[in-house]
């Protein structure tokens, strides 16, 4: 029901601001105004003043700052030109770009249906679709990216049109000829913007014609290793190979040298044919010191195209996005307008409609800015465009699918504050980002307030698969200015507990407090300048961590009986010194690093609730020693703790080692204590196995020296060796793909091949021996 005119009247007396400041905050509402006709020029229009900004940031109501809220107040104009939305949609996708979509399909009342493989049945976007169907099995190229079933789900389903998220199909553009062909909606762009700008190639000629500058490269068709080389030659190194039907940092290596070019060109090749199915590539000079700053553009069927600011991107590993803001920073205005104007012309120069993005490359050395590429689709980081305008932009998708004009005009798009996004991977950042699959065996995220936002495709007891990208989640923080919201970032990312896997947020929450960081100091090799800052020296723990540590073992394993006279630990395996104080010793090893001599911790019951804590000193150092210490267990997974009169609630989660695993000292063969404390901070401890089940466990391992194990869950590519063949340290002996991103093992010193435990294809697990070398 539409308000009254009497009391849309009082909402306008009473917020006092402009026509298209209203329509701005009105859009997470379900409306649409019509930008202009469709015969309307082409020229980008002026961004909007400073005094409108101001003025919308003031009118905006204190529950508007998280999207998709409604302001039910706000009258909708032209309702009658508008056309009605989809009544059901498909998502072809899965994680949490299919939740995101659906979130915002059920505050629209359009019906949401999934797909899924066999191995996401129990999937978080599966249980919140309308409907859900079972595409086949776990590997990508059987289920999602399965055409053929996707058409058929939604002729059984009804689905009108299909929203393929971003990754798998999103950018397909057979896929959208064929939904077309069936008569199905493709919730993207036309068929001839996705093959244009597809093509990293052809996109780039596009962009010279339409006085888009363009890096300096090669982007023919001759596909031959020595002419493709003789070009990076005279490129002149370091170059950049990218895969012609790229993104997300598939298929793209950096090559600094010659003799690196030929093997980074065939593992390029191979990751373009697995990702896209085409294995052409492109060679572009690669600037050294290069900012990664993108526009987010959006067109329409009527000619419209704005843009709604730009976001820097550059804090990248692996070529993949990890810290996501908008605005960037540090830019003039001048050149955010020249950014917005020629993605603008971007779009315009291939009809584009929808949402996509327009990549640069920002050259710090010079203040000059090159066309990328195009992604022709909605980007993992559009939240933080979301934030900073206060548009639901999945709502902006529907209603320009649906055939109507976009909602607001390029003056009318507000910019209110900063937002940064940082996404949660399931990968080791201490091990070269690389990635870990397993369960998510306890998960406890951040509250979601005004100006944050939790995007979410997984709960706890869901399970990380090898078959997909390691993304976890996305943390959105929204502040007044860049320094508000970067510290709504690092609270948020403080109170983000992960156990079951490695994961980033520790990292994350670093690169936060970095000072350059801090300062706006970005660049694309960030992580690689400031790598001692990043990753430094793992903090040996408190005498204060350790005694909480202790306590919870301790009252885990026998919990405090309620009855007064009755010994807490009677029936533990302790010593008893007299007649009322019983003693236990827990002991603990650091999870990273050599073996070192482990922390003993002395754990006294004086009371009911009420203990005595004594740590041994390390090297020398003097034990440590807490008296009269009150402890409880307030939950299976948090200890409350009183030491030296500061209250504690701390998160202890307990991980215990797969049953098939022989003891040993590696961390993964014991059970690991995870300590979550002072700001954010995760301590992982591990509980050694006794020497009698170590023995047992040696006995297994002795047969499993000198070996080449699969440091993850992975896919073989290739297999470089065979039995018999003699290696050189560091020698390439096989090839691995985990999520998407390949891996190269190497010999670790000269020998003979022995034996050849993997073949190409196989799945193996982590620890598997692929090859064992005999040294020399």
């Amino acid at each position: 029901m539409h308000p009254s005119k009497r009391a849309a009247s009082a909402t306008l007396k009473r917020i006092s601001i402009s026509n298209a400041t209203r329509r701005a905050i009105a859009t997470p509402l379900l409306t649409s105004t019509p930008c202009s006709s469709a015969n309307a020029s082409r020229e980008v229009s002026p961004l909007p003043s400073a005094s409108t900004a101001r003025r919308y940031q003031q009118a905006t109501l204190s529950n508007a700052r998280h999207y998709g809220t409604v302001l039910s107040d706000m009258p909708v104009e032209h309702e009658a030109n508008r056309k009605p939305l989809f009544n059901k949609i498909l998502i072809a996708n899965r994680g949490e770009i299919a939740c995101r979509v659906i979130k915002t399909a059920r505050k629209l009342g359009v019906k949401t249906v999934a797909v899924y493989s066999e191995v996401d049945e129990n999937a978080m976007h599966v249980k919140m679709a309308d409907e859900a169907y079972c595409i086949g099995p776990a590997p990508s190229a059987e289920s999602y990216l399965r055409v053929d079933k996707i058409i058929d789900v939604c002729k059984r389903s009804g689905a009108q049109a299909v929203h393929p998220g971003y990754g798998f199909l999103s950018e397909n553009a057979s896929f959208a000829e064929q939904l077309a062909k069936a008569g199905i909606v493709f919730i993207g762009p036309p068929v001839q913007a996705i093959i244009s700008m597809g093509s990293k190639s052809e996109s780039k000629d596009i962009m010279t014609q339409a006085g888009v500058p363009c890096v300096p490269g090669y982007h023919g068709t001759n596909q031959d290793p020595s002419f493709l080389q003789e070009q990076a030659e005279k490129i002149t190194f370091p170059v950049l190979i990218k895969a012609v039907m790229g993104g997300g940092g598939k298929g793209m290596k950096v090559v600094h040298k010659r003799e690196d070019f030929l093997d980074a060109l065939e593992s390029a090749k191979r990751e373009a044919m697995k990702s896209f199915s085409d294995d052409r590539v492109l060679v572009e000079k690669y600037i050294v010191r290069p900012r990664h700053v993108e526009v987010q553009v959006f067109g329409d069927q009527h000619g419209n195209v704005v843009s709604l600011w730009e976001r820097d991107c550059s804090v990248q590993r692996r070529h993949q996005k990890i810290i996501e803001e908008a605005p960037a920073p540090g830019l003039s205005e001048e050149t955010r307008a020249d950014l917005g104007a020629k993605a603008v012309a971007a779009a315009k120069a291939v009809n584009y409609e929808g949402a996509g993005t327009v990549e640069f490359i920002y050259d710090n050395d010079t203040s000059k800015f090159y066309f990328m590429e195009m992604n022709t689709r909605l980007q993992v980081e559009h939240p933080v465009t979301e934030m900073i305008t206060k548009q639901d932009l999945v709502q902006w998708q529907l209603e320009v699918a649906s055939g109507n004009p976009l909602p607001l005009k390029q003056d009318e798009i507000p910019r209110v504050g900063h937002a940064f996004e940082a996404r949660i991977y399931a990968e080791n950042p201490r091990n070269n980002f690389l990635p870990d699959v397993g369960p998510l065996l306890y998960l406890s995220t951040p509250e979601p307030s005004e100006n944050l936002r939790v995007e979410e495709g997984f709960k706890a007891g869901s399970r990380i698969e090898v078959f997909y990208d390691p993304l976890i989640s996305k943390v959105v923080a929204h502040g007044r200015d860049r320094t508000e919201a970067l510290r709504v970032l690092r609270k948020a990312l403080e109170e983000y507990h992960v156990v079951g896997l490695s994961t980033n947020v520790q990292f994350l929450r670093t690169l936060a407090g970095n000072e350059d960081f801090i300062e706006g100091s970005v660049e694309t090799a960030f992580i690689d300048k400031h790598f001692d800052a990043l990753f430094p020296p793992l903090p040996v723990p408190s005498p204060e961590l350790l005694a909480q540590a202790a306590l919870f073992v301790a009252l885990r394993d026998q919990p405090v009986a309620d009855k007064p006279n009755t010994s807490p630990w009677a029936s533990l395996y302790a010593r008893r010194f007299g007649s009322d104080v019983y003693h236990r010793i827990v002991q603990f090893n650091l999870e990273h690093g050599e073996e070192t001599k482990p922390f003993r911790v002395h754990v006294y019951s004086t009371d009911i609730g009420s203990f005595d804590v004594e740590v041994e000193g390390v090297d020398g150092a003097p034990n440590a020693k807490f008296a009269s210490v009150k402890a409880s267990l307030a939950s299976s997974t948090q200890l409350s703790s009183t030491i030296e009169n500061q209250k504690r609630v701390t998160t202890i989660v307990s991980q215990r080692p797969p049953p098939d695993v022989p003891a040993s000292h590696a961390p993964n063969t014991a059970e690991r204590m995870h300590i979550f404390h002072s700001e954010g901070q995760k301590t992982t401890l591990v509980i050694p196995p006794p020497n009698w089940l170590l023995s047992l466990g040696g006995e297994v391992l002795d047969a499993a020296k000198k070996g080449v194990r699969a440091p993850m869950p992975s896919v073989v590519v290739e297999v470089k060796v065979n039995v018999g063949d003699k290696v050189k340290k560091g020698q390439v002996v096989v090839v691995l793909e985990s999520m998407k991103t390949e891996t190269v093992l190497r010999a670790e010193a000269d020998g003979v091949v022995s034996s050849v435990g993997c073949k190409k294809g196989e799945m193996v697990p982590e620890g598997k021996e692929l090859v064992e070398i005999d040294t020399e």
